[in-house]
């Protein structure tokens, strides 16, 4: 017992010395300016943590609205609660951007089976975003099974009056689960395009997920240059069925797969972007952009896609008003409506930005879910990603340790150029896509101190960013 007591308290010592120790090493190697910043951020992660207001507000968003596909009565409302929730906030100013979105609709819940050795299988199926309905009758057909668009390709005519399944999994050696969701969801977005133009008359897909459930994974597809007498529908089914089927086609290559959606797009409709600003008490002329997408698929809540990320954005300005940080530069929050299907937000508000000749030199996106802060992908010049690594020591005590060049994200992305400086939120990816796009992407499903940490990561670097870039380089307009 003695022996466990005394084991016990030295390792509690150890843990002690090293943390101390490493309190020390942190302390001891920042500049006066740089204890300064260190003690900002840990006033903005406190405020964070005890006093945030981005869990009720996506409560609000997520239970009270639900999800928000662009053009349905539920973007809109999402749209006026945006509003809402900005001015409550006390941003300087507040106002809607007009944009024109696509509007597709689910229409009546997807049903897909098929029969081997006299048994009737029932597959967990979804529409895929832009696809056509099927016939009245549904689709019955014979089961070609391919693992990538070129082999599909290679088969050209035999595929015509089959049914085409797309069962690329994901790469589960990949630490990074959006690497693996790039490595195959090609097959999601084109293999209809594909496919139709050799008479296919469908194609189902396996879901985007590195999970093996029964949930069905939606998402855009595009039929590309295709004639629309070629259009095919395309659903997904879940991975679980999808490695069930594929173990049936290998005993019965000849069963037929059923299934029948009644989806449709109908004229493009009004929208607004959302957006905020706090008035740069400087150099005003510039912007900073912080944002997510208030639109989401129709199947889920929209959680963590991407829920969080706009209340994330919104708690940045609302940390910075809490904690009397007034930003040299203007600070924008934007709520941008049809990230999922088309980006006519992300585009309306770059089209209108060169129009007025802003001057944006900065921003920041959440579209990664609401998961433990990992660090942030820096799209810039050379000179700046040096200087946003160079803050590594600031946040990497807060677990932000991922500093790496890489993309920023759709929305903010086509505002870049050489002297814009953009960085995307990356959180931890592990479980994510274990609910993108899904029914199960629920408010229930975000942890609320993750969702807290991650504001507190985004408003830290936007106050790094704000008064560290440009300050030595004017900004040429």
């Amino acid at each position: 017992m003695k022996k466990n007591l005394f084991l016990f308290f030295s390792i509690l010592a150890f843990i002690s010395c090293n943390q101390k120790q490493e309190k020390t090493i942190i302390s001891t190697s920042l500049t006066s300016e740089e204890k300064i910043d260190s003690t900002k951020i840990k006033t903005v992660f406190n405020s964070a943590l005890t006093e945030g207001k981005s869990y009720e507000w996506l409560r609000d968003l997520t239970q009270n609205i639900g999800g928000r596909l662009s053009g349905s009565p539920e973007a809109q409302k999402a749209v006026e609660w945006g509003e809402k929730i900005m001015k409550e906030v006390g941003l300087d100013s507040v106002w809607l951007q007009p944009v024109m979105v696509p509007h597709w609709v689910r229409g009546e819940k997807e049903i897909a089976t098929y029969t081997t050795n006299g048994v009737q299988k029932n597959v967990p199926v979804c529409a895929l975003g832009f696809s056509i309905s099927t016939p009245k009758e549904g689709v019955l057909a014979e089961v070609i099974e391919v693992k990538s668009l070129d082999e599909a390709r290679a088969l050209g005519d035999k595929m015509k009056g089959k049914i085409v399944f797309f069962n690329r999994p994901f790469d589960n050696t990949l630490i990074n689960t959006f690497r693996a969701y790039g490595g195959c969801v090609g097959q999601r977005v084109r293999g209809a395009a594909v496919c139709g133009q050799f008479g296919a008359k469908g194609v189902i897909v396996r879901s985007m997920t590195n999970s093996v459930d029964d949930f069905p994974h939606t998402g855009t597809m595009s039929y590309g240059n295709l004639p629309k007498d070629k259009y095919i529908p395309a659903a997904a089914i879940s991975s679980k069925a999808a490695n069930i089927l594929s173990d049936d086609l290998q005993k019965n290559p000849n069963l037929k797969f059923y299934f029948k959606q009644n989806c449709k797009t109908l004229p493009d409709a009004p929208s607004f972007n959302v957006v905020g600003e706090i008035k740069g008490s400087e150099t005003p002329e510039n912007i900073f952009v912080v944002g997510g997408h208030l639109d989401s698929w129709d199947l889920g809540e929209g959680a963590h896609d991407d829920g969080t990320g706009v209340v994330q954005s919104l708690e940045v300005a609302y940390l910075f008003k809490k904690n009397n940080i007034k930003p040299k530069n203007t600070l924008r929050v934007v709520f941008f409506m049809n990230e999922e299907n088309g980006t006519r937000g992300a585009k309306k508000y770059a089209e209108l930005a060169k129009l007025n000749k802003e001057n944006h030199i900065g921003g920041l996106e959440s579209d990664a879910g609401g998961h433990t802060p990992r660090g942030f992908s820096i799209d810039a010049n050379s000179d700046n990603t040096k200087l946003v690594q160079s803050w590594k020591k600031l946040l990497s005590p807060y677990g932000l340790h991922d500093l790496d060049k890489g993309g920023s994200g759709a929305d903010i992305s086509p505002l870049k150029g050489e002297n814009v400086t953009l960085v995307g939120y990356r959180p931890d990816s592990q479980r994510y896509f274990d609910y993108h796009h899904t029914s199960r992407d629920t408010f229930d499903k975000v942890n609320k101190r993750e969702l807290e940490l991650g504001s507190a990561s985004m408003a830290s670097i936007i106050y790094l960013m704000d008064k560290y870039l440009y300050s030595n380089t004017p900004v040429k307009p």
